[in-house]
């Protein structure tokens, strides 16, 4: 038997190789650290770094606070400025996988690229406790994230052969552990930083980031190997050019990242114009207690880890009986689930705009679960979409390029949240409705009359075991 063949029949975590329990724990950690000090990153900046006299001690501060002013405009409100920072910064980590990638297909192959990165991003967090190095925390953890981020996800992905699905069941666990360092991150660095002082909870963070790093060297014997790094030698024959099909394949992911990121908007808008909204306009008495704003984030958290856990075992039963849906088939689903989840709020606002009374909570709590459903059936399966499809020549790059529709996704959400301010509510969430339904008929088309490109035979071709 060879090692191949040995990965592919290893059943030994939850009927997966066993490598996968190494690599869902190791993302575990690295969103507890890397949403831990986000939680407190804008919070940090408005009520300390940006005020005398810690603002004075950032090394470089004044050329980058004029370079966000001519590009975000912000004005001079303290707030303003750091959620100018904040944008760039979350943007930002979207878009360095990209790099990342094309570190490990030419440079350094996936897995020392993920514990350089993981290095990279413990030594942000560190240097996130001194007010002179902030900004070099911020690009070493914008960095770090981008080696880190694509290619993990990319050994995820290598895990299995061509055709086998328990590929997009092994993303929906790996998504689970990325939803249980978010639950934990906000109530464990959170706290510390709020209650006990900023740099312990930055101090916490890296201190996940290192625990993350132990799980990944432990269970790095039970990876699988990289793929031979393509270096330039002039006395070496030319790579083989990738073939016809691979290049209608690349085409087809590329053009896809736009609809993506109009199928995610309803999710990522959670994060920003939907607090405000809830803020003002929702009851959040809940058995006569005033709930925190912030609590809908928990929520959304906690749901979506349980219809994650949830979405496995139901396609793992559907299997059993039916046909299982292909990835795009997958994405087509929650496309369509996301729509329905944004119209609950359109709902509540309409009924409250005629009424005159706040939204009730409970049109939120269904929001939540529809959406759960969704980002159980498109995130991670468009990730294990792209893992798939992506040639083995470009894989880690295919991987960066996917986190494009993130990186878009949250600068559109920036976009789409002035316009809260601009029209009725209801408006604003079917809005939202109406862009995410166009991405859901737009899977629809791709799956009836272009999915051939992204099969399995187009792709590589049978398996080799």
């Amino acid at each position: 038997m060879t090692a191949t063949t040995a990965r592919y029949g290893d059943k030994a975590f939850l009927g997966h190789p066993r490598a996968l329990g190494y690599l869902a724990f190791t993302e575990a950690w690295e969103r507890f650290s890397y949403y831990g000090m986000q939680s407190l990153l804008v919070l940090y900046m408005t009520k300390t770094l940006l005020f005398s006299p810690h603002v004075e001690q950032i090394a470089g501060y004044a050329v980058f606070h004029d370079l966000i002013q001519f590009v975000y405009r912000p004005g001079p409100s303290e707030q303003a400025v750091a959620s100018a920072i904040f944008g760039l910064y979350t943007s930002l980590v979207y878009l360095t996988p990209i790099l990342g990638g094309v570190i490990a297909d030419r440079l350094l192959g996936k897995t020392r690229t993920i514990i350089l990165g993981g290095l990279l991003m413990a030594a942000g967090h560190f240097l996130m406790a001194f007010d002179a190095t902030f900004l070099l925390a911020l690009l070493c953890l914008v960095l770090g994230t981008g080696a880190f981020k694509g290619n993990i996800a990319g050994q995820v992905g290598s895990l299995y052969a061509e055709g086998d699905l328990r590929r997009a069941d092994a993303f929906q666990i790996f998504y689970l552990g990325i939803n249980a360092g978010v639950i934990a991150a906000p109530l464990i660095a959170g706290t510390l930083g709020e209650k006990v002082g900023w740099h312990y909870g930055f101090g916490v963070a890296g201190v996940g980031m290192l625990i993350a790093l132990v799980i990944y060297m432990m269970g790095r014997r039970h990876l699988p190997p990289d793929p031979p790094i393509r270096r330039k030698d002039p006395n070496a024959p030319p790579p083989p050019p990738l073939r016809a099909h691979e290049w209608r394949t690349i085409m087809l992911l590329v053009a896809l990242i736009p609809v993506l990121t109009a199928s995610v908007l309803c999710n990522q808008q959670i994060f920003n114009a939907y607090l405000v909204w809830a803020d003002r306009g929702v009851d959040l008495n809940f058995m006569g207690e005033k709930v925190p704003t912030t609590w809908l984030i928990t929520l959304d958290s906690v749901v979506s880890v349980t219809f994650l856990a949830g979405m496995v075992v139901f396609w793992r039963l559907w299997a059993k009986r039916f046909k299982e849906p292909d990835e795009i088939g997958k994405l087509t689903i929650g496309a369509f689930i996301s729509v329905s989840g944004v119209l609950c709020l359109a709902a509540g606002a309409i009924i409250a705009e005629q009424t005159g009374a706040k939204v009730s909570i409970w049109w939120c709590v269904l929001f939540h679960v529809l959406n759960s459903i969704a980002f159980a059936n498109m995130l991670p399966v468009s990730l294990a979409l792209y893992a798939r499809a992506a040639p083995v020549a470009l894989g880690s790059t295919i991987i960066g390029v996917y986190y494009l529709h993130l990186f878009l996704g949250n600068q559109t959400v920036g976009i789409l949240g002035t316009f809260l301010e601009r029209m009725p509510a209801s408006q604003f969430w079917l809005m939202h409705a109406g862009i995410a339904a166009g991405a859901a008929l737009v899977f629809l088309v791709v799956g009836r009359f272009f999915s051939r490109l992204l099969s399995h035979e187009a792709v590589g071709g049978p398996a080799r075991v």
